[in-house]
């Protein structure tokens, strides 16, 4: 599918639809990240984003969604060098690890993206800045999402800021159009050249989502042909949000 070819402009109604889909789905990751703490079993975060998805009215979208096999899961939850993908599972967080949670909520027809990365317990303070950074390098890229400016605007800011702190993106993973489906267009990388690409219009809905690694942009696959790891062993963060292209300032979709 060429993405770019699927780019789907929202009206006020939808867009409206869109941030209630992004309110549920923010409710969910804040009960995840409160209950992020050593010992506990990711299947439970699992667990609990998908009841409060449900009450909600929403459809976990991740769960059942088409790859190798289904998605087996609500949440992807990727650990230290697990860069996206990630199962839940019976594995149990430990002080020090680093846990990015990934979330998606179907309600009404739209679809709201979003994901965050936290400390478990006591860090380091080398995954505190790669944190930082990588959620940092996701406002740098929301900057430029004004009309009349490209996607490789977009692109190239959160580049150019990861790589000023001696990180890298990953090439082979990107952020998305999102709205009625988990993948629209525009196809949107976090690198690239100013200038170019696809040029951004009022209605436009794009999940943003810098995945950053410590060692290498080279990423490879688990044989569960689904959680992607750093190519090195390097820790690795990801920050997510669907934001809104409007006349005026962008729009955070997926705020609580």
């Amino acid at each position: 599918m060429s993405w770019d070819r699927n780019i789907v402009i929202k009206s006020k109604a939808e867009l409206a639809l869109m941030r209630e889909a992004g309110r549920v789905n923010a409710l969910a990751l804040a009960a995840v990240r409160e209950m992020i703490a050593p010992g506990v079993v990711t299947a439970d975060l699992d667990a609990a984003a998908e009841e409060i998805i449900r009450k909600h009215g929403g459809i976990p979208v991740f769960k059942g969604y088409p790859g190798a096999y289904p998605y087996p899961a609500s949440l992807c939850i990727s650990i230290n060098e697990e860069l996206v993908h990630g199962f839940p599972s019976k594995r149990r967080l430990k002080e020090g690890d680093i846990v990015s949670v990934d979330c998606g909520t179907l309600l009404e027809g739209f679809v709201g993206d979003a994901a965050f990365t936290v400390g478990v317990g006591e860090i380091s303070a080398e995954a505190r800045r790669l944190i930082e950074v990588t959620e940092q390098a996701l406002y740098e890229g929301i900057r430029w999402m004004r009309p009349g400016n490209r996607t490789g605007d977009v692109s190239a800011a959160i580049q150019r800021f990861v790589e000023s702190h001696g990180y890298h993106v990953t090439r082979e993973y990107t952020g998305h159009g999102v709205g009625r489906q988990m993948h629209e267009g525009p196809q949107v990388p976090n690198y690239g050249i100013p200038g170019r690409g696809i040029v951004l219009r009022p209605g436009m809905t794009i999940a943003l989502e810098p995945m950053v690694l410590v060692g290498t942009p080279r990423t490879r696959v688990l044989p569960d042909q689904w959680t992607v790891v750093s190519a090195d062993g390097s820790l690795t963060a990801h920050y997510e949000h669907s934001v809104a292209v409007t006349e005026g300032d962008p729009i955070i979709l997926t705020l609580p």
